[in-house]
């Protein structure tokens, strides 16, 4: 399709509406070069509901939608894309209708990591359409690609990268995530059951992508994993998980160069402090350590007052793929790494 000139509100349709697309929804309607034109949704519950209703903003007007014609027939600039699940049949459909797609699924960070015959039906339905496709947030994204690309810029050898995250997931994640994608509230035995693509392949494609943009060849990643278990039950958003279940999940990703590690990644996801065995647990954040020839280590906090965690959290994930549309619709037709696009810089005024 065209692409928007930069005198033109851009129109955007938010594709379903769970605690980070009703965040990413509310900055739209308040972002002063975009419009929201229409809502995808997934449950029953939510069809011909106002979107304003369901992000807890002002009416709009905007009535959600479940059939993909009916988005289609919207004609907008771009999709901010963020189901549970992606289906590749959507993706494509919408790309080859001229339609940019932002999202936050994981499938994207790095085209190189992906299924070689997926790659290829996306590239060529970006082909098709002059659309392309960005995938972000934060963690795949801004602190595994975007910080550390800036971080990077001062160094010319870089001997170790160690990205160290803790998040208690309550609070930035919906009841559906926590149960159904993450497991929390598993037994240990149906936990090592799941299919985590995500907890395998997540972090090592957005690392990748990072040493890709930085020269840095990655000969083999390593995965390790290990659980703890709620020590009490524990009470999420409305569901309680009985004592002896995941309440801890701890993974760490290496990249190895030469034999080294280069780049590390290491998650505490936790929904309770109170964990069989104790581990050592840090408040929110993240802690970045560069060694090389310019050492740095980076603390970041989130110093959110305990009752407004839930409302601020999803910020973190669905403002980036928020803030990067209007440089996405800019850019040239394919699936756009970080390193690809232009800096983010958010438009607040």
């Amino acid at each position: 399709m065209t692409k928007p000139s930069g005198a033109e509100k851009l129109r955007i349709v938010q594709w379903a509406t769970g605690t980070v697309g009703a965040t990413a929804m509310r900055a739209v309607i308040s972002h002063p070069d975009l419009e929201l034109v229409g809502v995808k949704v997934y449950s029953p519950a939510k069809v011909g509901k106002d979107a304003g209703e369901l992000c807890g903003s002002s009416p709009t007007g905007i009535r959600a939608v479940t059939d993909l014609q009916e988005i289609l027939a919207l004609k907008p600039d771009c999709v901010l894309y963020m189901p549970e699940q992606t289906d590749y049949d959507d993706v494509c459909a919408l790309l080859e209708n001229g339609i940019n797609v932002s999202s936050t699924r994981a499938e994207f960070f790095h085209p190189g990591s992906m299924d070689p015959q997926i790659r290829a039906r996306i590239e060529a339905a970006c082909a098709t359409g002059g659309s392309s496709l960005h995938s972000s947030g934060s963690s795949p994204g801004f602190i595994t690609e975007a910080l550390p690309l800036v971080l990077l810029s001062l160094t010319r050898r870089l001997d170790l990268l160690t990205i160290d995250e803790f998040a208690n997931c309550i609070d930035g994640c919906s009841e559906e995530m926590l149960l159904g994608i993450m497991g929390f509230g598993d037994s240990p035995e149906r936990f090592a059951e799941r299919p985590f693509y995500e907890r395998d392949e997540v972090f090592n494609h957005s690392l990748r992508a990072l040493a890709q943009a930085v020269g840095i060849e990655i000969e083999r990643f390593e995965v390790s994993s290990e659980v703890a278990l709620a020590a009490e039950p524990v009470k999420l958003h409305e569901t309680v998980i009985p004592a002896g279940t995941v309440a801890g999940q701890r993974m760490v990703t290496t990249g190895y160069r030469n034999g080294e590690p280069v780049m590390r990644f290491r998650c505490n996801w936790f929904v309770s402090e109170s964990l069989e065995p104790a581990w050592d647990l840090r408040a929110d954040g993240w802690r970045v350590t560069v060694e090389g020839d310019t050492p740095l280590d980076i603390s970041i906090g989130f110093p959110i007052p305990a009752a407004e965690r839930q409302a601020t959290l999803p910020n973190l994930t669905a403002h980036r793929p928020v803030n990067v549309v209007q440089a996405l619709c800019a850019a040239a037709p394919g699936i756009c790494t970080t390193a690809d696009l232009p800096l983010s810089i958010s438009r607040l005024g």
